[in-house]
């Protein structure tokens, strides 16, 4: 299983020097990325921005009492970027693509949800105009992905009629105790976990992440692969081997800005096309997000909390 953070420049709007690289790779990246799913006809998530869904807007966002300064990128260095602002065009992309993907929510202002400053009233309002206009376009979310891996207030996932989000994973650590870990991690490929989703307190499917596809990256990601092979593809291959032996859920993400070369590529379609060769040849059943709520919900009762 794959999901896609899905932000352009929305995922960087309190950085003070935003990564260029990044934002300026963000939209080729995503309409590569859909091509390469076609090809493949592998389904994925697609956690989306709902600022991406417009065409325009005002840059005030009156109904969004989001921490200070948020929007001010929208009129600062980034304001006269259209193209990194929104997206409908990528948004039907996806909606128009070959495979029957999932598109979901990565909230409509990428604030993350346990910053100090955001109340459970902003996050209802944030939630209420990614759906609104997401349903503006025909298309109701299930699917919830939250910024920065950042998780809290489920229970109004639960009031807006989200059925899913991934969660944030086991921490990884920060400095060399984080690079240690990525490492071994490499070395012993094992060591990438599969899932199990679950239903959580508030009736939501709660569905951990494996892998994140570039959190091996620089030095140590080059000095192995001029030598061996890309680290990260042999991680995720042998977890969807793992799951192709029916051992749990692979579930693998990225953000489409993670993209920035033609190494990111490669190992983006070394990936895919494991999974299609695994699915066509041994029947690993490739899901999204919705999928597995869909599976998860009809098998466990729930029990909710209002």
């Amino acid at each position: 299983m794959f999901s896609l953070d899905a932000e352009l420049a929305w995922g960087f709007p309190d950085f003070d020097d935003p990564p260029m690289d990044r934002i300026d790779a963000a939209r080729d990246a995503w309409t590569w990325l859909v091509d390469l799913f076609d090809e493949y006809d592998v389904p994925a998530t697609w956690a989306i921005v709902g600022h991406l869904f417009l065409d325009d807007c005002d840059a005030r966002h009156a109904d969004l009492d989001a921490p200070a300064g948020w929007f001010a990128h929208e009129t600062g260095a980034l304001g006269a970027r259209h193209d990194v602002r929104f997206a409908p065009d990528l948004v039907a992309a996806v909606r128009n693509a070959a495979v029957d993907h999932d598109i979901g929510s990565h909230t409509f202002a990428h604030v993350p949800f346990d910053h100090p400053e955001v109340t459970p009233e902003l996050v209802d309002a944030d939630l209420a105009r990614a759906i609104a206009v997401a349903a503006d376009q025909g298309l109701a979310l299930e699917s919830f992905v939250f910024p920065r891996n950042a998780v809290d207030h489920r229970d109004r996932l639960a009031k807006y009629g989200f059925r899913s989000y991934r969660s944030a994973g086991p921490p990884s650590g920060t400095g060399l105790a984080s690079t240690a870990r990525k490492v071994a991690a490499v070395l012993d490929p094992r060591r990438v976990p599969l899932v199990e989703p679950r239903v959580d307190e508030h009736g939501l499917v709660d569905i951990p992440p494996s892998l994140f596809l570039f959190g091996f990256e620089g030095t140590p990601r080059d000095v192995l692969a001029s030598v061996w092979t890309d680290p990260v593809v042999r991680q995720a291959t042998d977890a969807i081997d793992r799951a192709a032996d029916g051992d749990g859920v692979c579930h693998l993400w990225l953000h489409p800005n993670n993209v920035v070369d033609d190494a990111g590529r490669a190992r983006l379609e070394a990936i895919v096309a494991h999974v299609a060769r695994r699915r066509d040849e041994d029947g690993l059943v490739v899901e999204t997000m919705r999928d597995v709520a869909d599976r998860v919900l009809e098998s466990e009762p729930t029990q909710t909390i209002a």
